[in-house]
C-alpha cells in the first residue's frame, strides 16, 4: 500500500512539481486528459510516487495556467471551456498568430527552415501512421516554434498557453475526426517561409485557424473516465 503521507524516498529526488506540472499538461495537450477529468490527489501521489503536498502544488501551478480548474471541496479538475471561451481563445488566434507567422518568416534562418521541415516530416509520419497523440503534441510544437523563430519570450508563452487551451476546446468541442491540425496546412504555411512571403504565410496562419474553428461543435459532451496512475505510470515505462 502507498504512504500517501510522505514522499516516496527513491523518487522523491528525481521528480519535483515542474516535472509533474509538464506531465499533466502534456496530457491535456495531447488529448489524453480530456476536459471535465477530476484529478484526483491520491491516485496522483500514487501515479508519480509524491506526497500530496507536492501534487497539491502542482495543480496550483497548473490552476495559474488555467489548465485546471479548483473547486472547493471537490477538488481539481482538468478545465473546461465554455462556448464563449472557446470563441475568446480563436479570437485571440487569430489576433496574434498570424503576425507572429509574419514576423518569423522575416527573421527566419537556414537552421529555423531545416527545423521546420523535420517537423513537418515527423507530423507526416505521424497522421501516416495514426499516431495521434504524436500528432497533436507536434502540431502543438509546430505553433509555438514559430513564434520562437519570431525572437519574442512572451509571445512563446503566450502561445503556449494558448495551444493548450485549444486542446481542452478541441477535446470538448471538436467534431469526429478533428484531432489536431491539418499537417498539409502547416506544409502550406512551410512553403511561404522558403519562398520568403512573409504575408502569404499570415494569410495561410489565418485560414488555418479559421479551419480548425469551422469544425468545432459548441456543444458539450460526456468523456469517459480516465485512469490517472495507469495514465502516468504507462508514460514513465515507455519512456525509461
Amino acid at each position: 500500500m502507498v504512504d500517501l503521507g510522505r514522499e516516496n524516498p527513491v523518487e522523491a529526488e528525481e521528480i519535483d512539481e515542474s516535472d509533474i506540472v509538464e506531465r499533466i499538461f502534456e496530457a491535456v495537450v495531447e488529448q489524453r486528459l480530456p476536459p471535465g477529468t477530476k484529478l484526483s490527489e491520491s491516485a496522483l501521489c500514487e501515479a508519480f510516487g509524491v506526497g500530496r503536498m507536492r501534487i497539491r502544488r502542482s495543480l496550483l501551478l497548473l490552476a495559474s495556467r488555467e489548465v485546471v480548474e479548483l473547486h472547493a471541496n471537490r477538488g481539481a479538475f482538468v478545465a473546461s471551456p465554455t462556448p464563449d471561451q472557446a470563441r475568446e481563445v480563436f479570437e485571440a488566434r487569430l489576433a496574434l498568430e498570424p503576425n507572429i507567422t509574419r514576423l518569423a518568416v522575416q527573421r527566419a534562418g537556414e537552421d529555423d527552415l531545416a527545423e521546420l521541415n523535420r517537423l513537418l516530416e515527423m507530423e507526416y509520419v505521424a497522421h501516416k501512421e495514426r499516431h495521434r497523440h504524436d500528432a497533436i503534441r507536434l502540431s502543438g510544437q509546430f505553433h509555438t516554434m514559430l513564434a520562437q523563430i519570431a525572437g519574442n519570450a512572451i509571445l512563446i508563452r503566450t502561445v503556449k498557453e494558448l495551444v493548450t487551451r485549444t486542446s481542452l476546446i478541441i477535446g470538448l468541442f471538436g467534431a469526429p475526426g478533428l484531432n489536431s491540425c491539418r499537417d498539409d496546412d502547416h506544409a502550406s504555411i512551410v512553403h511561404a517561409f522558403h519562398t520568403g512571403d512573409a504575408e502569404k504565410a499570415a494569410w495561410m496562419m489565418t485560414l488555418h485557424l479559421k479551419h480548425i474553428e469551422s469544425h468545432l461543435q459548441l456543444d458539450a459532451k460526456p468523456h469517459e473516465a480516465v485512469d490517472l496512475v495507469q495514465l502516468f505510470t504507462q508514460k514513465s515505462l515507455v519512456e525509461q
